[in-house]
């Protein structure tokens, strides 16, 4: 009996490892995008993915059948949404805020935007996804595509080398 028991741990960790392999890339692509940081150094999008992969494993034996990629974008996406809310300064408390155009949306207008862009989920899955009505996803979806299409302008330049004063 025992025997059975360590060749199905076995089975399912080398499942497992190969869903990895051809997912983790993605998913930890779409974690960075979540929190916004780059691509280079993102520890908070690491340990976001971490969790979400955990708890797919941890699953593993029931998803039989199901789709392991849309389960772990599913507790990935919950799990940031879960986090912004309870951490309202941000998601990044012990370090400034990173840059890049996804910086400036607030936690929910990125989580939407990468759902909807990134991952291709309609706006009627993202809505029951996130416990939000479709007219809502669609609101924020627009709000997000708009801030990120045009950015708020920068400083006025120099004019004859004398420098603008901010008003």
């Amino acid at each position: 009996m025992r025997r059975r028991h360590t060749s199905q741990d076995d089975l399912r960790a080398r499942e497992f490892e190969a869903y990895v392999a051809g997912a983790g890339t993605r998913l930890l692509h779409t974690a960075t995008l979540l929190t916004a940081e780059s691509p280079d150094d993102n520890p908070h999008a690491r340990h976001l993915l971490t969790l979400a992969l955990a708890h797919t494993y941890a699953g593993w034996h029931r998803l039989r059948g199901g789709d392991p990629y849309a389960h772990t974008r599913r507790y990935l996406a919950t799990r940031f949404a879960h986090d912004a809310w309870h951490r309202r300064g941000g998601l990044f408390p012990s370090r400034a805020r990173p840059g890049g155009p996804l910086a400036r949306l607030s936690p929910q207008e990125r989580l939407i935007l990468v759902l909807r862009l990134h991952e291709g989920i309609a706006e009627e899955q993202t809505a029951a996804l996130l416990g939000l009505s479709a007219e809502r996803v669609r609101t924020v979806f627009h709000r997000a595509m708009a801030a990120v299409l045009r950015p708020p302008p920068g400083p006025a330049p120099a004019v004859g080398g004398v420098e603008a004063v901010p008003s």
